[in-house]
């Protein structure tokens, strides 16, 4: 089967129950701007009502996985109240979208998942990482509050103590760490993973549909409690972080670099 995408942003394969997602913006580091943060969702809201489909790989294209957000929209964010709200209310169905998906998603995290793409990678159900790369989420080196998931998910993956000590000071957390740690699963040659991701994927595919449909979403529970705890605050912290004096001087210096170019 096919499975026709709204841009070129994302890239959908199917083979044998498996749809390989793969986010295509490789000039940007597979950023999310908002094309992608409209699209993504909503492709994952189709490929879960397509029977056919019974688990998901999703990876980046080029050499990252994803950057996470946009970083040429700082500024826009910062004084547009309206471009700031939108973008909370994207984070949000983002999270929302990967958390009530029913088909396993398997990460191929082929290069650094930052940021929002680090959250990203942390609510697939299997995280398998390229032992070359590495994790972070350095929200509050940008002036932000980790709002937009990291902190619904990685504390139920890892010890809180962990957790804040990554969060608070953003350190890059390598593929062989994050998998002692349990922010990810299998730490594997960059030459084998799609392959190994693809496999762990067929073999999902191949069970009972509805009781893995019905499994991950009972499992899956603990993490929406959480977000229902943690993403409502976390949001508006991160949405207030805009006001601040370190995010107008962050946003200042971006625009001016994209300028010099």
């Amino acid at each position: 089967m096919t499975l026709q995408t709204e841009s070129d942003r994302l890239l959908v394969e199917v083979s044998e129950g498996v749809a390989t997602v793969t986010l295509n913006r490789p000039a940007a580091m597979n950023a999310f701007d908002d094309g992608l943060h409209e699209e993504f969702p909503r492709l994952m809201g189709r490929v879960d009502d397509e029977p056919e489909i019974r688990a998901i790989v999703l990876t980046g294209a080029g050499k990252a996985f994803s950057a996470g957000g946009d970083r040429t929209t700082f500024e826009r964010v910062r004084v547009d109240f309206h471009a700031r709200r939108k973008s909370m209310r994207q984070a949000r169905r983002l999270v929302d979208a990967m958390l009530n998906t029913e088909v396993p998603v398997v990460a191929a995290v082929n290069g650094p998942a930052v940021g929002l793409g680090c959250t990203l990678a942390s609510l697939c159900d299997v995280i398998f990482i390229a032992d070359h790369t590495f994790l972070a989420d350095p929200h509050i080196a940008n002036a932000l509050v980790a709002g937009d998931g990291g902190a619904v998910t990685w504390p139920s993956y890892i010890s809180l103590l962990r957790a804040k000590e990554y969060i608070l000071t953003g350190d890059r957390i390598p593929a062989a760490t994050a998998v002692e740690i349990g922010l990810a699963n299998h730490a594997v040659p960059a030459s084998e993973l799609l392959d190994r991701a693809r496999a762990l994927a067929a073999r999902i595919a191949a069970q009972p549909p509805q009781a893995v449909r019905d499994t991950k979403s009972v499992l899956n529970q603990h993490l929406r409690q959480a977000a229902v705890t943690t993403l409502g605050m976390g949001l508006a912290a991160e949405s207030q972080s805009h006001d601040t004096a370190e995010y107008r001087v962050l946003a200042a210096e971006l625009m001016a670099r994209s300028k010099g170019k």
